[in-house]
């Protein structure tokens, strides 16, 4: 059985609210364990080396999360500390159920939507505040694969495109984690600020 909390020790350092971290390993744990052993891409075709082969779906996320913490710093993006412990929760579990409830083969295609669904249902279990801060989890991530919302097969679109300010940053450190000319040093040290 995999230690999912461990597997993320570093990222949920970068959560400065209590709650929202506590609220984070909640929902770590309904991640299927098969995310911390599949590539980031069935193919090869949409992601880096370093997403590729086993574990490489965690690489993928964490490079979000490492990218998220650089943009953080540049005072383009004026987000609340709030903000961002929201979007770092987000870009951990936007992949997390990327072949869906269980392992299947390939990218299952409306994934960011399997991962709302399992967020509302969770939801049920909270209230007030909470409940908020899930619901703006779970809609970072049902738009967060951007103007790749449509159906493989037929080009219809299938997901929503991101809107709030929050869901473009979501979508856009997913999108340079995918992006095969950037490499991501895991050894650097990263500090929020």
């Amino acid at each position: 059985m995999v230690d999912k909390i461990k597997m993320f020790k570093e990222e949920l350092a970068y959560i400065r609210d209590k709650n929202i971290s506590q609220l984070a390993t909640e929902l770590i744990e309904l991640v299927p364990d098969y995310f911390f052993q599949i590539a980031a891409s069935s193919t090869g075709k949409y992601h880096p080396a370093y997403a590729l082969g086993e574990g490489g779906l965690l690489r993928h996320t964490k490079a979000a999360v490492r990218i998220a913490i650089e943009l953080f710093r540049n005072e383009l993006y004026s987000f609340t500390e709030k903000e961002k412990d929201l979007m770092i929760v987000s870009l951990i579990l936007h992949d997390g159920w990327k072949t869906g409830l269980s392992f299947a083969k390939y990218t299952v295609a409306d994934h960011p939507s399997v991962a709302y669904r399992v967020l509302m249902e969770e939801n049920k279990n909270y209230a007030g505040e909470t409940k908020e801060e899930v619901v703006i989890i779970a809609e970072n991530i049902a738009t967060h694969m951007g103007q790749w919302n449509k159906d493989y097969r037929t080009g219809i679109s299938i997901m929503d495109t991101p809107t709030t300010a929050m869901q473009r940053f979501v979508h856009l450190c997913d999108y340079l984690a995918s992006r095969k000319c950037i490499e991501i040093n895991f050894n650097a040290k990263v500090v929020r600020k």
